[in-house]
């Protein structure tokens, strides 16, 4: 559960705006929207490997 202290006579946009970034913090939304969708781990694997491949590819580029 999230807790989100507000003071006395604080503005509630901005204990909204810390209610937020708590929840986005705990990561929910992203394993929400990973259980949708299965991805079996081979394809995970891969993925993970064409990103560091597109990396290395920008950082040499910049030298």
């Amino acid at each position: 559960m999230i807790i989100v202290q507000v003071k006395e006579g604080e503005n509630i946009e901005r204990a909204l705006k810390k209610f937020k970034r708590k929840f986005e913090k705990t990561g929910i939304v992203k394993e929400l929207r990973n259980r949708q969708a299965f991805e079996k781990p081979s394809v995970t694997n891969r993925k993970k490997i064409m990103k560091a491949i597109y990396v290395e590819k920008l950082h040499s580029k910049e030298e």
